[in-house]
């Protein structure tokens, strides 16, 4: 067991260090970078990445900007030194945890992660506890009633709701309770006088902004695990200690409840890591994008259109990081959920 958990605490090392490198040449060859955007605003042009990349394209040209100033950008951003140099030092401060300062904030990339993270901490939270808490007995209960009209019924709407992208379920919610009916807020995680509201007032304001959020990332989400349950339960249902239990005298409650369910949830169980991880940092970018959310996904999504490099990296960093510990954990649920199992 020790064996197996150092070689993969071993392999994260050059598992990080390849996804920093192929990202970091990738984005060597990206036009529009933090250079061209501020020869483009000192040009008095559209500073964004892709516009940038217009007037940037002949920035070495000195399309109204002197070589001076320029070199005097490129000090600022770090693009002074070699690539190779830049990429090497990069990596020293990420061995240390420093993710280094922000192009466009002006602020270290660990407090910005740390200011973006309570909005997709509830977020994720909400969508991570109402998922598993439908999915999983409307999984048992489909598999109890495999065949019947409930278990038809169910599977055609779990997968009508799989089937509508989240973003435009948002789009829709936005539009018929926010717009038209204006039963929900249409943007932020509480309302402006949220401070002067009372203990009991703001915990209201809070499920009253959150609920279309929430509901736009709940309803595609738990279809896959429904069905996971279902079919998982069904296949220890048609195993043969399931017929000798029955056959000893079982109830069908004590048989699905100390027997089946236990099995059956095996591989549920041992997603709840990932599942955790990835409702919080993944899949968020366009609800927080539709409802104004400022979060992880919006930030991202922000500092890639502005080339804002270091908060790229960083994040980047932090969520491999993180991904790759998850499936650490997840690999040793296996053995808590089932000791058979044995590591090589």
């Amino acid at each position: 067991m020790l064996n197996y958990l150092l070689k993969r605490l071993l392999l994260m090392v050059p598992t990080l260090f390849g996804v920093l490198l192929l990202t970091f040449v990738v984005i060597q060859f990206v036009p529009g970078g933090p250079v061209e955007q501020m020869v483009a605003q000192l040009q008095g042009r559209d500073s964004g990445g892709e516009g940038a990349a217009v007037a940037g394209a002949g920035y070495r040209g000195r399309q109204g900007v002197d070589a001076e100033r320029i070199a005097e950008i490129e000090r600022l951003y770090g693009f002074d030194k070699p690539a190779p140099e830049r990429f090497l030092r990069m990596l020293g401060q990420f061995a240390r945890f420093d993710l280094g300062q922000s192009f466009y904030h002006h602020q270290d990339v660990w407090t910005l992660v740390r200011s973006k993270l309570p909005v997709s901490i509830s977020l994720g939270l909400w969508t991570f506890l109402l998922t598993y808490s439908i999915s999983v007995p409307l999984g048992i209960a489909k598999a109890v009633r495999a065949g019947s009209r409930f278990d038809t019924v169910s599977s055609i709407l779990v997968l009508a709701g799989y089937a509508i992208p989240g973003f435009v379920l948002g789009v829709l919610l936005l539009v018929v309770f926010g717009g038209q009916l204006q039963w929900f807020p249409l943007r932020g995680l509480t309302s402006s006088n949220w401070e002067s509201l009372s203990w009991g007032a703001k915990v209201v304001d809070y499920l009253w902004h959150i609920a279309l959020p929430v509901t736009a990332s709940v309803l595609g989400a738990f279809a896959v695990t429904t069905l996971l349950t279902r079919n998982a339960m069904l296949e220890e249902i048609g195993k043969q200690y399931v017929l000798t239990a029955r056959a000893k005298g079982l109830s069908e409650r004590q048989l699905l409840t100390r027997h089946v369910l236990r099995n059956a949830l095996i591989p549920i169980v041992t997603g709840f890591p990932a599942a955790f991880v990835g409702a919080f940092f993944t899949g968020s970018l366009l609800i927080e994008t539709l409802f104004s959310l400022d979060g992880l996904g919006l930030l991202s999504y922000e500092s890639v259109m502005r080339r804002d490099y270091p908060v790229v990296l960083g994040t980047l960093y932090l969520f491999t990081l993180i991904g790759l510990l998850t499936k650490l954990v997840s690999d040793l649920c296996y053995l808590w959920v089932d000791p058979r199992v044995k590591f090589d």
